[in-house]
């Protein structure tokens, strides 16, 4: 790289990823749970959206807006200098979900073989089950009874068919809950069908907290956080923002989450050395222009995570 200049593809302050394949040394999957080393794969795929296309282009400009940033993070008052890579996109198939997961969970694969923890940029919400699978198959189990999956969204996605689809953007926390997980803790949740409600309400390993009950209080979530031990994955859907922050997005919905409140969950979950982050996604910024506040804002997240947990 000449002195100067920056690659707009890769994400800001990542290491060089010519070759992963020498980092890997038989970890078992505990000490990949304590991994600090993180690669990010881009996922261009938005082909089951229901509204607002665009988010193929996501991890494009998500990378772009990432130069915005000092390497020293005033919020945290820590330096990002862990270790992170860039791996690039994944060749997705368009109009072919299945088909699309199943080639990132080939590639997270690769990811887990070298001992790097998997941070996806989407693409559609649908792409997390492909980091997902792949960590639900490092478990004796071979599902996700020993894992906390937390999710971040203004929809519980949660239904078992969308249009006559299984896999599909607003189906993929169904599809998480067939494997099994430990629990699933849904945030800022304000738009969702009486069907799904009821499927909610009859599980023992799921817990919800609305967007309108945070405003209340977000202590409870905080405590939330608090409870949790052993591993735990994390996928933020950007229209668990409100859309004055977060306004492109596959599905904008009013009275969401600000920025703050995410942080603070960054910063709790850091807190508690009771936990192992294995996994992390963030999905659904619809947008195809350089500059875009919602960009901006995805970048952020990434940054902070990286902050805290690289």
């Amino acid at each position: 790289m000449l002195f100067n200049t920056y690659e707009p593809w890769k994400f800001a302050f990542s290491s060089a990823s010519d070759d992963l394949s020498n980092l890997g040394n038989g970890e078992s999957v505990d000490d990949f749970a304590k991994s600090k080393k993180w690669g990010i794969i881009g996922v261009p795929f938005d082909s089951t959206c229901s509204y607002h296309h665009g988010s193929r282009y996501g991890p494009t400009i998500i990378r772009e807006a990432s130069f915005g940033f000092e390497q020293y993070n005033s919020t945290f008052e820590k330096i990002l200098d862990g270790e992170f890579y860039d791996c690039g996109d994944l060749n997705v198939v368009h109009g072919n979900c299945s088909k699309t997961c199943d080639a990132l969970e080939d590639s997270v694969n690769e990811l887990i073989e070298s001992g790097i923890k998997p941070i996806i940029i989407g693409g559609e919400h649908s792409v997390s089950i492909g980091p997902i699978k792949a960590l639900a198959k490092l478990e004796e189990s071979k599902d996700l009874s020993n894992i906390t999956v937390i999710h971040l969204d203004s929809h519980r996605d949660i239904i078992d068919e969308y249009i006559g689809e299984k896999d599909s953007h607003a189906t993929i926390m169904k599809r998480v809950h067939d494997l099994n997980p430990k629990e699933l803790i849904q945030i800022g949740i304000r738009s969702f069908s009486l069907e799904e409600k009821e499927f909610v309400e009859e599980q023992d390993n799921i817990s919800s907290f609305l967007a309108k009950d945070l405003y209340d209080s977000f202590e409870i979530l905080l405590e939330k956080f608090d409870s949790i031990e052993g591993k735990v994955y994390v996928s933020i859907d950007m229209d668990a923002f409100d859309p004055a922050f977060a306004p492109s997005v596959g599905n904008p919905t009013p009275n969401g989450l600000h920025p703050v409140d995410v942080e603070n969950i960054f910063d709790a979950l850091a807190s508690n050395e009771k936990i192992d982050v294995i996994g992390f996604d963030l999905v659904e910024v619809a947008s195809d222009r350089l500059g875009d506040v919602t960009a901006v804002l995805a970048a952020k997240m990434i940054y902070d995570f990286l902050t805290l947990f690289a």
